[in-house]
């Protein structure tokens, strides 16, 4: 069995080792633990038990045909709040989403049912995130060697789903003809990156093609654009959503990233409604807010401050965001990863 890394072993390295500032643990920035306004934990707080008041009893949430995708992501939600499938205020919710997504798995390693999940590839990935997160937490072992295999099918399906260009559509390259986007691509990053730094062999040619893709798709301006068929005009959420994945994979230094990361500040800093004309404000900043994140306090500070801030500000008395593009669950979901980014708890968020 690979060695499966433990969140809560990393968390105890860090509180011990520098509680309240920066915090390194297995040779990474772990979390910045500046000041946070008291009203941001006002609003977590309200979120979390909304998201756990809503999962139905079969374990899921669901929006627009999504229902592994939103699961994976208000079970993410609620585990950056520091609970697991064992312990925690919400351990009881994350357990049953874990369980729930347990019966989505297929003899090919789909995470998913092509008949009732919309894009299923979206699913897949995120399923992949939020499963390798609580792997290392799991203490049934049974439940574990489960994961493990689950996890382990689940990349080799990636793998097979992975387009000649180097992309994945919102279905398997195979039942999609080979078409390729960029949101796409980035959930199958992120969620192989989740399953490699959990300890589940990812072969590095499948992210290595992945990492080409996003720089053939990049335009002159430094944005990415759409698809490897359409490139047109540079999108800001997925230029966003690819520097967060060539940072989960390592490729901080790569030539192209001050191009993306110039792009993208032009285009998004400012946290405007500008990005709204391109689609998706809450996708937008979910993954924007892991690039300035990772660029470390004295430029993350000030952006988080106006980023919470508005965040905060649109929530409703009883914890939801209301009903926004995709659905309730999929925007609380967004805001309550963001606003939870830097406690650090999830190994995929941490610097």
């Amino acid at each position: 069995m690979p060695s499966i890394i433990s969140r809560r072993g990393c968390l105890r390295a860090s509180i011990a080792l520098a509680a309240g500032g920066w915090a390194a643990g297995t040779g990474n920035r772990i979390a910045w633990g500046g000041k946070r306004d008291p009203n941001w934990e006002v609003a977590i707080d309200r979120g979390l038990k909304w998201v756990a008041r809503t999962q139905s009893q079969l374990g899921h949430w669901t929006a627009q045909n999504y229902p592994t995708a939103m699961t994976a992501l208000a079970g993410a939600a609620l585990t950056c709040s520091g609970s697991t499938t064992t312990q925690g205020p919400y351990a009881k919710n994350i357990r049953k989403a874990v369980d729930y997504l347990m019966t989505k798995v297929r003899g090919n390693g789909l995470i998913g049912d092509p008949g009732s999940d919309h894009q299923y590839t979206y699913g897949h990935g995120f399923s992949m995130l939020f499963l390798s997160q609580v792997l290392g937490e799991e203490e049934d072992e049974d439940r574990r060697r489960e994961l493990v295999e689950v996890l382990t099918k689940a990349v080799e399906f990636s793998a097979r789903a992975q387009t000649a260009s180097g992309g994945w559509g919102y279905m398997s390259a195979k039942d999609g003809n080979n078409f390729d986007e960029g949101s796409t691509t980035i959930t199958q990053v992120q969620g192989l990156r989740g399953c490699r730094n959990a300890g589940i062999p990812v072969p590095a040619e499948i992210i290595e093609k992945a990492k080409e893709y996003i720089y053939s798709c990049k335009n002159s301006d430094g944005g990415i654009s759409y698809s490897s068929r359409n490139r047109g005009t540079s999108r800001p959420a997925i230029t966003a959503a690819a520097l967060a994945a060539l940072y989960n994979a390592g490729d901080h230094d790569s030539k192209h990233v001050p191009d993306m990361l110039k792009y993208s500040r032009l285009s998004l800093h400012n946290i405007t409604d500008q990005a709204a004309a391109f689609g998706h404000w809450h996708y937008t900043y979910l993954y924007y807010s892991q690039v300035i994140y990772r660029q470390g306090p004295a430029e993350w500070e000030p952006f988080r401050d106006k980023l919470y801030n508005r965040i905060v500000s649109e929530q409703k008395p009883d914890g939801n965001w209301g009903e926004q593009q995709i659905g309730p669950i999929y925007i609380a979901s967004c805001n309550l990863i963001m606003l939870q980014l830097d406690k650090g708890f999830l190994p995929i968020y941490q610097r």
